[in-house]
């Protein structure tokens, strides 16, 4: 892994940015007004204007539900995927290696995450979870993701990101 070489910026420091520096890996911190919903599309435009970043680079973060709703444990897991498309819950499922996946109740996700909805990282996380990263992320040197935080999204590379939070690569996005 790289160096570290960039600090959070003063009032970043989340779960998300202390995991990265404990790891020493080379991250950046960007804020940005986060809006008061559709929380993926704010941060394409805000990254791609400040940053000049690719909007298939910026990666939403969704919790699913392995167990499908079945049974009162939840047992949960992470997908990453760019913000440009959808996450296929068939291709969840392969890649988690069971026969169905849900959507997690958002209660459920915030409680295991330590996160808020808009704001999930899958950094971080007070119950670290299985992640899967949509497998389009290695076609990038660097791809942002959120860093715990509404309006504040972690600039890192790939490969980084899935040995930070012991993530595969896996083909997740739902075809067009």
């Amino acid at each position: 892994m790289a160096k570290k070489k960039n600090r959070p910026t003063s009032g970043a420091a989340t779960p998300a940015v202390a995991t990265l520096k404990a790891a020493g890996v080379d991250y950046r911190v960007h804020e940005f007004d986060p809006g008061s919903d559709h929380f993926g599309q704010h941060a394409a435009q805000a990254l791609s204007a400040a940053q000049g970043a690719e909007a298939s680079a910026i990666f939403k973060t969704l919790v699913v539900d392995l167990s499908a709703g079945r049974g009162p444990r939840r047992m949960l897991a992470v997908c990453c995927v760019p913000v440009t498309g959808s996450l296929s819950l068939k291709k969840a499922a392969q890649a988690f290696g069971v026969a169905k996946v849900s959507m997690a109740d958002p209660h459920d996700a915030e409680k295991s995450s330590g996160y808020i909805t808009g704001g999930i990282s899958p950094l971080g996380q007070k119950k670290p979870l299985p992640t899967r990263i949509d497998a389009t992320a290695t076609s990038h040197p660097t791809i942002y993701v959120s860093g715990g935080k509404r309006g504040l999204d972690i600039q890192l590379s790939p490969h980084d990101l899935a040995t930070v939070v012991g993530a595969e690569f896996s083909d997740l996005a739902a075809s067009s």
